[in-house]
């Protein structure tokens, strides 16, 4: 089967899947996909665990203007046909949170490069791409990295900026990633705290 075969069979089996309400709420909520068929997170892990894990199936889903395809893509996308400028081409072209949720979780938490990212869009002028570093750091950190001093300073410095963002995504973001960074190391506690602090103050 090709690739575009493949696509044809899996928007087949996504409108088998269609919920109305879920696809309209989400319209509502401003997901201006050309489809949204208002698939769960479940059903889109058993969908993908059956699909080919290759780079052009991934590469084809990610430019369907289809939701579920958008979030299926990073799923499937191998590690090693992943370079740093793909990475940030991807995150380039991410139009919600929800995608830079899955991207991150499924495909950039695995790259071998995954830190050195982090660290690089936690700093950036883009506001997606400052989502994805702060959700890319917190998920290195729940998956056991622990950075050392230097790196500890350079989170704190970020998520404290990151705090007061103009995106309310990107504060929810660096709000999650500094409860990560206190967990991983309790030793930050009080820095943290007095962020988040003066955040709610």
């Amino acid at each position: 089967m090709d690739t575009a075969e493949q696509l044809r069979e899996l928007r087949r089996e996504l409108r088998s899947m269609m919920s109305g309400p879920v696809s309209a709420s989400m319209r509502e909520k401003g997901l201006a996909y050309k489809l949204n068929f208002g698939v769960d997170a479940v059903r889109l892990r058993e969908l993908a665990a059956r699909l080919p894990h290759t780079h052009e199936l991934a590469a084809a889903l990610w430019k369907e203007d289809v939701r579920e395809m958008r979030l299926l893509a990073p799923m499937v996308q191998p590690t090693e046909s992943f370079p740093p400028e793909l990475a940030d081409l991807w995150v380039e072209q991410i139009r919600y949170p929800e995608e830079a949720e899955y991207a991150t979780m499924h495909l950039f938490a695995r790259l071998p490069y995954a830190s050195q990212k982090a660290f690089e869009w936690m700093a950036h002028a883009g506001a997606m791409f400052r989502l994805c570093g702060f959700l890319l750091m917190a998920r290195l950190m729940m998956q056991g990295a622990l950075p050392g001093e230097r790196d500890t300073d350079e989170i704190l410095d970020q998520a404290a900026a990151a705090l007061h963002d103009d995106s309310a995504h990107v504060r929810r973001a660096a709000a999650k990633c500094l409860v990560k960074l206190e967990d991983a190391l309790p030793a930050t506690a009080d820095r943290v705290e007095a962020l988040l602090g003066e955040q709610a103050g």
